[in-house]
């Protein structure tokens, strides 16, 4: 690869090719005496005083070259270290403009100019060795004035790819506007583009050891999709599509593809324990859930790891989709403390025994309803019972602990203005219910609680 001197050695060689090939063909003898320069072209409307023709290669535009501009990218790791030294890929573009100091030679040096370039497609490696060489200490070799003999370090002869020579076009309107921009007077032009030019850091990069062996493994892709949740209570009851879902049932999760070469389920963020109890197929899977699992909605997902490595261990593979299923919180026992009364109406506090845990963050409401058994001949339709909801205090202290209060499977629950009776007692915990039991007749009937 080049160094930054690269643009500036570009330009030097190909003034050197166009000084070069007008000695070869004796342009002077027509013109007379001819000046090969690569200056602005509002500097040379300056000299126009000489009145000498002049034959003027002028550099307008540097742009991206697409061919090699990403290349060796990105250049810095995750940590932000070197890795590579991406080049700095140019496109050189050129104004080949011809000034005659009399009748006809701006036309016969243009067309001596072109018709250089024209045989010239390459910069061949020794052309530009040839031009660049920096003058001896004793006179001989080299073309390069004693200021510029630092482009002969510029390494463009040595860089992987050629510097290739091509003409381009520019409509009226574009050479109008640039002749325009340069605060010029218009002579006859060719644009020509040079391509292309690498740029390249020579600064220190981290490289990694190489590789020692390569171990291919080839499997076919299966993307696992849940499609629907069902559940069943211990391992010798049916499975149930639509039950309430509680601690330590096991999720029947169905769909396709969902067996892979190590299959993991996750439920609500643990990770289910892998034991004679999972059932895995390609299109069900059961699983128990974890006992870390909160009440409330959870989502699930399939994992399938693959076994890369001599030995064989697990790295990430692919992942389902994450279906969501409600864990609903069940009440184990309700014990009245503190029962206080003012007339009819009662006060206590309930110390309610649940599962799973109930988490400090978690918010809890207590449902009581009037339990009202059957009877014959039924009630007065006009019987409204009563029913009430208490909002469980948070457990989460005003100043910040030295540790988080945790998960608790027992609540206290203050209840107030409740008038006296059988109530069925239902919590609700971030938006999951706890289910109430039936009898033979479909009606509810626990767990009660009775206020004397």
């Amino acid at each position: 690869m080049s160094t930054a001197l690269a643009i500036a050695s570009v330009t030097a060689v190909l003034k050197d090719l166009l000084n070069n090939g007008l000695i070869d063909h004796d342009v002077g003898a027509s013109v007379g005496e001819v000046i090969v320069s690569t200056l602005p072209p509002d500097r040379i409307d300056a000299l126009d005083a000489q009145k000498k023709s002049r034959l003027n290669l002028f550099m307008y535009q540097v742009t991206p070259n697409q061919g090699w501009r990403n290349a060796e990218l990105p250049s810095r790791n995750s940590n932000g270290d070197r890795v590579s030294n991406p080049p700095l890929a140019l496109d050189l573009h050129y104004l080949l403009t011809a000034y005659g100091a009399e009748e006809l030679h701006s036309e016969i040096l243009l067309g001596y100019g072109m018709q250089l370039l024209h045989e010239t497609p390459v910069l061949t490696r020794d052309a530009i060795r040839r031009s660049l060489t920096p003058p001896s200490p004793v006179g001989a070799g080299g073309d390069l004035p004693p200021a510029l003999a630092a482009l002969f370090s510029s390494e463009l002869a040595e860089q992987v790819e050629q510097i290739k020579i091509a003409p381009s076009a520019l409509n009226t309107e574009e050479i109008s506007r640039m002749w325009s921009a340069f605060q010029a007077k218009y002579r006859p032009t060719a644009v020509y583009q040079a391509s292309v030019v690498l740029i390249q850091s020579r600064g220190s990069v981290r490289s990694a050891l190489p590789v020692r062996a390569r171990k291919v493994k080839v499997v076919p892709f299966k993307q696992p999709i849940i499609q629907t949740i069902n559940s069943r209570a211990t391992p010798i009851d049916p499975i149930v599509s639509g039950q309430p879902i509680l601690e330590g049932y096991q999720l029947v999760l169905v769909g396709f593809d969902l067996r892979g070469e190590e299959t993991q389920v996750l439920v609500g963020g643990n990770l289910v324990p892998d034991n004679q109890t999972t059932v895995v197929d390609d299109n069900q899977i059961i699983a128990t859930i974890p006992a870390a699992t909160p009440a409330g909605v959870n989502g699930v997902q399939v994992i399938h790891q693959t076994l890369l490595g001599s030995p064989p261990a697990p790295h990430r593979g692919v992942e389902s989709n994450v279906a969501a299923f409600v864990l609903q919180p069940r009440i184990e026992t309700i014990v009245i403390a503190n029962l206080g009364s003012s007339g009819n109406l009662r006060s206590a506090d309930l110390n309610l025994k649940v599962k799973p845990a109930i988490g400090d963050t978690q918010r809890i409401v207590l449902f009581l309803n009037q339990f009202l058994p059957l009877s014959s001949p039924p009630l007065d339709v006009d019987v409204i019972p009563d029913s009430y909801s208490f909002e469980a205090p948070t457990r989460r202290p005003l100043s910040p602990p030295t540790s988080p209060p945790g998960p608790s499977e027992n609540i206290t629950i203050p209840i107030s203005g409740v008038n006296a009776g059988n109530y069925l007692v239902r919590i609700q915990v971030d938006g999951a219910e706890s289910p109430l039991g039936v009898n033979s007749a479909g009606q509810y009937v626990s767990p009660l609680l009775t206020l004397v």
